[in-house]
């Protein structure tokens, strides 16, 4: 089974705040083609102006650090065909009155004590595999409350799965971080600086298995640019 994990991009469509909207356009339409191909051939050819950071993307090192490797440096080997591994922290996404679980442990907790940072358990084996949380964030995608009081990953988390090795790490929330004006991103710096590729904005999560899953998410091999969409997917055996 192939499960998709990526939105779909449309034209006008809001993915951060002040981030532009994709616009879709067209090089050559159907009618237009039929003077350059024999009669009853005919193409469609469109264009799109977009930011890199729309829809589901990945970021790479390179968005962080100029030095770091970017989307055509970053090898398959850390995009694709990774064994992947769910964080369930979805308490805040199911019941108005809890926040998500900090330790993702798959429990509820209340909204007083559990705040919106997750936290993973450090009892999980991360080496090597596509670490994937599932905030349940997603429901809100293209509104107005996607925007505002998003989960993202606790920073000594980041550093714990930087050190143990994780391959790539991905949430279903606005950013991995949070993101209040002019704050710091910790979890950015620690996990690109550990050469660790993020994937943000992602959706589907709560069809996959705990683990058990084949995960992929290459972008185009772009030189010179950190960041572009992806369509992610996992395969299910």
């Amino acid at each position: 089974m192939i499960v998709e994990l990526s939105h779909r991009i449309t034209d006008g469509m809001r993915t951060y705040p002040g981030i532009p909207a994709p616009r879709l356009g067209v090089h050559l339409s159907r009618e237009d083609s039929r003077k350059v191909y024999a009669p009853g051939t005919e193409f469609h050819i469109g264009t799109i102006t977009l930011a890199a950071n729309t829809g589901t993307y990945l970021d790479t090192p390179f968005h962080r650090y100029a030095e770091g490797p970017d989307l055509s440096q970053v090898p398959l080997t850390k995009l694709a065909d990774l064994p992947g591994l769910v964080i369930r922290a979805t308490g805040g996404a199911m019941l108005t009155d809890t926040k998500p679980d900090v330790r993702g442990t798959g429990r509820e907790e209340p909204a007083a004590q559990a705040g919106r940072a997750v936290h993973v358990s450090e009892e999980l084996d991360v080496r090597g595999r596509a670490v994937l949380i599932h905030t349940g964030w997603d429901r809100h995608f293209g509104t107005d409350a996607y925007l505002r009081g998003h989960p993202y990953l606790a920073p000594e988390s980041a550093a714990w799965l930087a050190g143990q090795g994780a391959a790539l790490v991905g949430i279903d929330s606005l950013n991995i971080d949070d993101t209040p004006a002019h704050g710091e991103r910790p979890a950015h710096s620690i996990l690109l600086a550990a050469g660790i590729p993020l994937v943000e904005h992602m959706t589907g999560l709560a069809a996959l298995p705990s683990e058990g899953f084949r995960f992929h998410a290459a972008p185009p091999m772009i030189t010179g640019m950190g960041t572009f969409p992806v369509r992610a997917y996992a395969i299910v055996p």
